[in-house]
């Protein structure tokens, strides 16, 4: 046995050294042992993992870092090296909805909404929370590279003239757009669920998209809201998430701090972490408020979360068209239908539950608005909406007084009209 277990290990340290040399191929190499996926994936973490000053366990095994500010993943960018961390908006949006308007029944178990980690601790001022990223996250990856990454035409089209484009991801949606202006921003209130998924490999989310430039190549977009994905978490918990990318997922952007890009100032509120409470079918309600807006004076979008917890911005240098401005505003749902068992999946979509059956069972986005560009909240002109199988997921829009423009949406997917 002391033999064989040594002309093993004396092929790997050859071979690593044939590599070093040139002498083997790449290809050879990929048959190591693991060796040099390992050390990819160390050299990931060590990127990403940032010294921390303080540690805390949440309850659902996540390990919070509190990182300082200016450690944080943002400043990996090299154009961000001397970077002065803005503090503060120079500006906020005027016109916020107000929430004390709210209806009674709109508003009943809506209690404030924390994130588990909490129950355990906080974070010092002058640090920002990261959810420390786990061997085991980047191994569920395709590739070290694309770990944290969407893939590509993950973005729904609406109107689009080819109805298998939109299909060829597997990504499906039902949302509310508006287009043909010029956009600074974006509000909603958004309901929060744990919607079940059929395969590891597929997500549900629901969120706002801020995009700019064609559906190409070159498209801009800036998302957040929140998500349930086993694939990238390694569980079923509802989390909050951001995106962004310059070219259309293919090589920029990330979710979360997973790259370098977005600069985090708030101590409270980790990135990526778990929600709760979620609500229940015919049960309490509970929903969280998602603000994204470009500072006029600097030129950064924002990102504040419910009423007073302003997260942190995205440098307007890392985008073309959104340096300027959005032309199209989405709010809703997206699910991955990886089609298994060559049916379509079970995985739902917000509550699972269709628009028709309203308040307290299915899934709502409530007081949606749009930024002008004299960085007034208004009322969304001329809203469109769009889903790729109404059988499996659907989207119903209506204003009132209380909820100003609202949509239900969702729906369970594989259903005997969805098969």
């Amino acid at each position: 046995m002391a033999a064989a277990h040594f002309s093993t290990l004396g092929w790997s340290r050859i071979a690593v050294t044939l590599v070093l040399l040139g002498l083997v191929s790449q290809s050879c190499a990929g048959r190591l042992p693991g060796s040099r996926q390992k050390l990819e994936v160390q050299k990931h973490l060590n990127r990403l993992n940032k010294p921390a000053v303080k540690t805390i366990q949440s309850p659902d095994g996540d390990t919070i870092d509190c990182v300082r500010i200016s450690h944080q993943p943002a400043f990996d960018h090299p154009f961000l090296k001397d970077h002065k961390i803005q503090t503060r908006p120079s500006f906020s949006p005027e016109g916020l909805f107000a929430e004390d308007k709210v209806s009674t029944e709109s508003n009943q178990g809506t209690n404030p909404i924390t994130q588990l980690w909490h129950v355990n601790g906080k974070c010092p001022e002058d640090t920002i929370p990261i959810r420390r990223t786990k061997k085991d996250d980047v191994l569920r990856a395709s590739s070290v590279k694309r770990y944290g990454k969407k893939k590509h035409r993950a973005i729904p089209k609406p109107r689009s003239p080819d109805p298998d484009l939109v299909n060829e991801s597997g990504h499906q949606h039902a949302i509310a757009y508006v287009e043909g202006d010029k956009y600074y921003g974006a509000k909603a209130t958004i309901n929060v669920w744990e919607p079940k998924i059929q395969q590891p490999n597929e997500f549900s989310l629901s969120q706002i998209w801020i995009l700019g430039g064609s559906f190409g190549e070159d498209l801009n977009s800036i998302e957040a809201g929140w998500q349930v994905s086993p694939d990238l978490y390694g569980d079923n918990n509802t989390r909050l998430f951001t995106y962004w990318t310059s070219d259309a997922y293919q090589a920029t952007g990330c979710y979360n701090l997973l790259c370098s890009g977005f600069i985090q100032i708030n101590s409270e509120v980790a990135m990526g972490a778990s929600i709760s409470p979620v609500s229940g079918f015919r049960n309490s309600q509970f929903d969280i408020s998602i603000l994204v807006w470009k500072d006029p004076k600097e030129g950064n979008w924002w990102m504040q979360f419910g009423n007073g917890y302003v997260l942190g911005y995205w440098p307007s240098f890392l985008f073309s068209y959104l340096a300027d401005s959005a032309s199209m505003i989405e709010w809703g749902g997206e699910v991955v239908n990886s089609e298994p068992d060559g049916q379509h999946t079970s995985t739902q979509m917000g509550s699972g539950r269709f628009p028709e059956e309203g308040f307290g069972k299915s899934s709502y986005f409530r007081n949606i608005q749009v930024v002008d560009s004299s960085n007034n909240l208004k009322a969304p002109k001329g809203i469109g909406t769009f889903t790729e199988q109404s059988n499996c997921y659907d989207v119903q829009t209506g204003s009132n007084g209380d909820w100003g423009h609202y949509f239900y949406f969702g729906g369970p997917g594989r259903n005997p009209n969805c098969p």
